[in-house]
């Protein structure tokens, strides 16, 4: 049994007890009579201090506080995925199934099912060297993924005996090793690993190949590298959460960990369904059998909020330590950070910036340096990448939560309020977002989809740019008295706003764009480009280019070109090419 105490103040989810009685800084405790979830988070001589991460409502000075002796861990075995929890790890379907609808304080379920058996193949025999992270065992979890049950960091040693393959409970004995210690130690499928310490590694790798999302915007203008960090920033109705549903069902990552994280409990029960009828496009199996939800709704206690994130981020690396890659949605981390705003006023804190915690910096740094691809400490490959959704209140991107976040991410997708009114889709702005990712995925880029693909990706860009700047122009004196090389300009941007970046989720040709694609696409379009300019430079006024339907033909190929059958954005380089000469043989 661990240091007991007894509650003498409550302020909200923060509750204190007088002098110092052996608790450690961290320590998971149980509160008062229904046993409520808490964590130490401070320790003077004079007293400890405890967050819980339960309604505290009903809690009475002089109530029992009981220390576990551990710091709040995750419990890691087969069962994570294809399930949702809430911020500190518990089942909500089990608790719903137990208690009801509402989950009740200090709910006590199994955070993974101990009755259910699991079929093991034993991959280690006796007298095999063990070492930190190497696999013992491998279990189909789902349809999609095999759970690989791996030594835990820290312990190596010789294997002594196995089971034999079979049905086990994540409890089972599966194989007994004698440690380099001499202690003889028994391996289940279960490990234990606090959520606030980021699990080991041997050695990172640089950001050298991208997360394809088959999202043209992303893929093509601001890449996410794999084992990257990006943010996306937006007010309120910018598609935040649209957009990270769509890099959830479509991006290459083997596994996805979403985090609801003080978001409606509607848009959460979105995901649910969504996700629980969806067929994987890479397997043809549900994409729940490769995902997890972390469900922490804005309805539910504000503490828990703070360790929703970090149990994510765990559950995520122990995945990447078997080798794959996941990715994160983080669903949002500015309501995160209103937790440890509120948290931070409960413990009287001196406020920074909008009350925001002096430390807000430091905690945001802390959690995007978790992400990166790596080697693991079996020899595998694999890799944490980052996606953070950011709620800044009325769009303002100057607050803190957004400038912090922007110092520890390499890529900045900014969604515009204006765009989503307009019903563009996906809502980012090509000119305040940026992703610094691009240089270090050039020579990936190069090899797999095309030498040109960078070099398209810099002129369509610089032409938007370009008609940002004329269109300052147009509003002071109107279009007609632009020359036609900048008309021109203003109408290849149109074709590039509304025929490429611009894309349909609900479309089956269009939710999801192959890299090949894409720089079809681009080509295509800057193949016009070059012709129009020509045509130009003969004296050709814009008005009689644009009699001709070859722009709206150009818009609608997203549409129009199955990704399947990319062998047909030839007769559309012919097309382009019969365009230009039946306007030079008409007006010679």
């Amino acid at each position: 049994m661990g240091v007991t105490g007894k509650i003498y103040g409550i302020n909200g989810p923060v509750i204190s007890i007088l002098g110092n009685l052996g608790f450690k800084m961290n320590e998971m405790v149980y509160v008062g009579e229904k046993r409520l979830v808490g964590e130490v988070i401070g320790l003077t001589r004079e007293k400890t201090t405890v967050q819980v991460y339960e309604e505290t409502s009903g809690l009475k000075p002089g109530e029992l506080v009981e220390g576990t002796g551990g710091a709040i861990s995750v419990t890691l075995a087969p069962g994570i995925l294809n399930n949702i929890f809430d911020g500190i790890e518990r089942p909500l379907e089990a608790i719903a199934e137990e208690h009801g609808v509402f989950i009740p304080k200090g709910a006590d379920v199994d955070l993974l099912d101990k009755e259910r058996k699991w079929a093991a193949h034993i991959t280690v025999k006796p007298g095999d060297k063990l070492y930190p992270g190497s696999v013992i065992a491998e279990v189909p979890e789902t349809k999609s993924i095999i759970h690989k049950v791996m030594l835990p960091p820290g312990i190596s040693g010789e294997v002594m005996s196995i089971q034999p393959d079979g049905d086990y409970t994540i409890e089972n004995e599966l194989v007994r090793i004698r440690t380099d210690k001499g202690e003889e130690l028994s391996l289940t499928m279960t490990q234990k690993w606090p959520i606030r310490i980021p699990r080991p590694i041997a050695k990172r790798y640089p950001a050298d190949r991208p997360l394809v999302t088959g999202q043209r915007i992303l893929d093509t203008l601001f890449p996410i590298a794999k084992g990257g960090t990006a943010a996306l920033p937006g007010g309120f109705g910018t598609g935040k959460t649209m957009t990270q549903h769509q890099l959830a069902k479509w991006c290459d990552a083997d596994i996805i960990i979403y985090i609801g994280c003080g978001e409606r409990g509607n848009e959460m029960t979105n995901v649910l369904e969504e996700f629980g009828e969806l067929e994987d496009p890479k397997t043809g199996n549900l994409l729940m059998d490769r995902t997890t939800l972390i469900a922490n709704t804005s309805n539910m206690p504000v503490a828990a909020r703070e360790a929703s994130i970090y149990t994510g981020i765990t559950l995520a690396e122990y995945y990447r330590d078997m080798g794959y890659h996941v990715a994160i949605m983080a669903d949002s981390t500015s309501r995160w950070a209103e937790a440890l705003r509120e948290l931070s006023g409960r413990l009287e804190e001196m406020p920074a910036e909008e009350g925001f915690p002096a430390y807000l910096a430091s905690r945001l740094s802390a959690f995007y340096e978790r992400a990166g691809y790596v080697e693991n400490l079996n020899g595998s490959d694999g890799s944490v990448t980052i996606i953070g959704a950011v709620s800044p209140q009325g769009g303002d991107f100057s607050e803190p939560v957004t400038q912090n976040t922007k110092r520890f991410v390499r890529c900045f997708l900014a969604l515009d309020k204006s765009l989503a009114y307009a019903r563009h889709y996906p809502a980012i702005n090509w000119l305040t977002s940026y992703s610094e990712y691009v240089g270090d995925l050039s020579e990936w880029y190069s090899h797999n989809a095309g030498e040109d693909f960078v070099d398209c990706r810099n002129e369509i860009l610089n032409i938007l740019t370009t008609e940002n700047r004329l269109n300052e122009i147009v509003k002071l004196i109107g279009s007609d008295v632009l020359p036609d090389d900048q008309k021109l300009i203003l109408e290849i941007a149109r074709v590039i706003r509304l025929g490429f970046l611009q894309q349909n989720a609900f479309h089956k040709e269009d939710t999801f764009v192959p890299m090949e694609k894409q720089l079809k696409m681009m080509e295509v379009i800057l193949h016009l480009y070059d012709r129009c300019k020509d045509l130009i430079e003969m004296n050709m006024p814009m008005a009689l280019l644009r009699e001709s339907d070859v722009f709206e033909k150009i818009i609608a190929i997203k549409y129009d070109v199955p990704n399947n059958e990319l062998e047909r954005f030839e007769s559309y380089d012919r097309m382009i090419e019969a365009f230009y000469e039946h306007l030079v043989s008409v007006n010679a």
